[in-house]
């Protein structure tokens, strides 16, 4: 499985220390497929020696040419200084399958009706494959069958979350949900965060979710197969809320398990601290579902009661316990055993605060939670994450502006103003005609999601308030971003393009059999390195910020894949397919 990171050594060897000639030029575009009417732009390097601009030529799958042009003026990547030239082939209209040639180099191009419905339905299938305490069975494997791995129905809880009624080492069962990345952990923060994009996407194209099959063991209930799935992780973080309405922060390993098969793994599992962003993400999950499942009252009975009264009492909690923050070093100086496993740490609640109250409001309808969640909101615009969700809250008001109108309006203002200056970037500066990726910024761990894929979502939630093309067209353009208009030429999705991820870090693809597992999102290029110099993980000397990726498992800063990351690559790929139906 090192063979690939050699391979991209020697690949970013070549870029870093060569001029380009016709036999190193690289051609970067969407490896998986354009609509027939979007535009359409490849990134070549620069093919001549005077950076003249290329001629380029379309071939169908029968060998004639049905296009020629020719490449943009010379640009100079932002970041690397790299000369770059654009093709735009946007005329290009007609469904099949072409070659794109530029000298004696060649690339696959798609055009089709639906380009990312398979996508968005592996995307989705990958929480399928991540679900714990149950074998994952033909013929809903899909050819990645394993047996059933971490049951949960022994976990101790840990001193750091002790009380009166659950001392410490008491035996509590928390089976299911799902593993949270490339480990086998799960961590309420994070799985919060996830549902909430998960549900929302939801509700704003539900139709288009109720016609997606999955072929998962609930398929064929009353129910669309996306909240189905969905339900199997909600089920879990309910078991994770103790009696006095506190929720634990994680139920973990104090240490990470090896690279093994699930079914394999023996060291004993904990619910560790109970933390008020626990809490809050928690309560504003639960009364999200509570909405969301509410018209499949017949096919989980009590769901919506119980999920109402966990979500009051998780928002009592930390109103009661406002500053419990998770501080895994100081945890493991007062406790043992020491945990050191990810800490999803976060010391600003605000946003959590107010997307608590947001989400208890739009169920409740009660007033208390509408003035809550306006106190709590913070005044400085912030893209969503796993750590700040204060724009989830902010869309959720945009989407449902009754009562708060003004206030709606200057959320959505504040969005259109976040995206313009990416979108004038795309324009203006951008070798890769995306409005994410001009910056060095813009990498860090888990950029593919929280910075492309999420941007993307952005536009479309803009487009939808709008109206206006400008919006949808960046949202594909972050698409293609993902999907191999990059730095580095790779399709950051396991399964797909003609030059995917295909040795990411992640125990249940490098334990099984077959190999990696389809339809995950690789976390990118990450300019930090933190995983530099560590277990093999070698960078190539003088590599930019964009290019700072290694297709090699050990490489969890760059190579990763989590939920979160993957919920936005979903929520991002079906908004657009959804336009087609």
């Amino acid at each position: 499985m090192k063979r690939s990171y050699f391979l991209l050594a020697c690949a970013c060897a070549l870029l870093t220390g060569c001029k380009h000639t016709s036999s190193s030029l690289e051609i970067r575009l969407n490896q998986v497929g354009f609509r027939p009417l979007q535009e359409k732009t490849a990134t070549i390097d620069v093919c001549t020696a005077d950076a003249a601009p290329c001629s380029v030529s379309i071939l169908s799958a029968s060998g004639d040419t049905v296009w020629t042009g020719t490449a943009s003026t010379t640009m100079l990547n932002p970041i690397s200084g790299k000369p770059r030239q654009l093709v735009d082939f946007s005329a290009l209209t007609t469904p099949g399958t072409y070659t794109l040639h530029v000298l004696e180099q060649s690339a696959q191009m798609i055009i089709a009706e639906r380009p990312y419905r398979s996508l968005t339905r592996q995307a989705l299938r990958a929480f399928y494959h991540q679900r714990t305490a149950m074998p994952i069975e033909e013929p809903f494997a899909e050819g990645y069958a394993r047996p059933a791995g971490h049951p949960d129905d022994h976990v101790l809880v840990h001193p750091s979350a002790a009380t009166d009624e659950r001392p410490a080492n008491t035996v509590i069962a928390s089976p299911g949900g799902w593993y949270d990345a490339g480990d086998y952990n799960k961590y309420i923060v994070n799985s919060g965060y996830t549902m909430g994009v998960f549900l929302m996407a939801y509700e704003q194209l539900s139709a288009y979710y109720d016609t997606l099959s999955l072929n998962i063991p609930e398929s064929g209930l009353r129910v669309p197969d996306m909240l189905a799935e969905a339900m199997y992780n909600i089920r879990w973080m309910l078991t994770m809320q103790d009696t006095d309405g506190g929720v634990y922060h994680k139920l973990t390993n104090p240490e990470f398990e090896s690279f093994i098969r699930p079914d394999e793994c023996q060291k004993p599992r904990y619910v560790v601290l109970k933390t008020t962003a626990a809490a809050l993400d928690f309560a504003a999950t639960m009364a999200l579902a509570a909405r969301v499942y509410a018209p499949y009252e017949d096919v989980y009975p009590s769901f919506v009661a119980e999920a109402t009264t966990a979500a009051l009492q998780a928002w009592d909690w930390a109103l009661a316990h406002p500053a419990i923050y998770y501080d895994q070093n100081a945890m493991n100086e007062q406790y043992t055993p020491a945990i050191i496993t990810g800490a999803y740490d976060d010391y600003d609640v605000q946003g959590e605060f107010y997307w608590a109250a947001t989400e208890l409001y739009l169920l409740t309808q009660n007033n208390v939670y509408r003035e809550a969640a306006l106190a709590y909101c913070p005044a400085v615009f912030t893209p969503a994450t796993w750590g700040d969700v204060t724009e989830l809250a902010s869309i959720e008001w945009m989407l449902h502006p009754q009562g708060v109108e003004e206030f709606a309006a200057e959320k959505k203002t504040a969005l259109l103003a976040h995206l313009m200056p990416y979108i004038e970037e795309a324009e203006t500066i951008s070798v890769h005609r995306s409005p994410y990726g001009n910056r060095e910024e813009d990498f860090f761990w888990g950029c593919n999601s929280e910075g492309c894929c999420w941007r993307g979502v952005e536009c479309l939630y803009a487009y939808r308030l709008t109206g206006e093309e400008k919006y949808l067209v960046n949202a594909e353009r972050c698409l293609n971003h993902v999907l191999g208009q990059n730095a580095t030429g790779f399709c950051y999705v396991t399964g797909f393009g003609t030059r995917p991820t295909k040795d990411p870090h992640h125990r249940l693809s490098y334990s099984h059999p077959k190999g990696t597992l389809p339809g995950f999102l690789a976390g990118g290029p990450n300019r930090m390195r933190q995983d530099a110099e560590t277990d093999g993980v070698r960078y190539p000397k003088n590599v930019s910020a964009d290019e700072s990726y290694l297709d090699f498992q050990p490489s969890y800063a760059s190579n990763e894949v989590t939920i979160n990351w993957n919920v936005t690559l979903f929520a991002l790929t079906a908004g657009l397919d959804a336009l087609q139906q």
